[in-house]
């Protein structure tokens, strides 16, 4: 039996890359750095990054997707991220269990906001 979630972790080709992007703008804390791993605090999640074999390639579906609870509303947040650069294809989309706004990051992990509904 499973007792929890103790690590999601991310595949990653920069590692610096990615712990920017993570630390800086997603705004979370850096637990620890390496070459190989590093892990973020996501609010009590630790994501791990994964740093990947040269041979390796994206072109795999599906996988893990990490949705995050922005602070304040979703809308503004993803205003601040698109501000940073980031690029939300499909906008914000609404839904009677919520509101998400996917987003990848600068490996094309899969990731979005979520807000509750109204």
């Amino acid at each position: 039996m499973a007792s929890g979630v103790a690590t999601v972790w991310v595949p990653v080709t920069d590692m610096d890359r990615a712990i920017a992007f993570y630390r800086d703008t997603l705004d979370l804390s850096v637990k620890s750095t390496g070459d190989d791993w590093s892990e973020i605090d996501a609010g009590g999640l630790t994501i791990g990054l994964n740093a990947r074999e040269a041979t390796s390639s994206r072109g795999d579906a599906g996988g893990a997707v990490i949705t995050f609870e922005p602070d304040g509303s979703i809308d503004d947040e993803v205003s601040r991220l698109r501000d940073a650069g980031v690029d939300f294809p499909g906008g914000i989309s609404d839904h009677p269990w919520g509101r998400i706004a996917p987003f990848a990051d600068p490996d094309g992990n899969d990731l979005q906001f979520y807000g509750p509904p109204a």
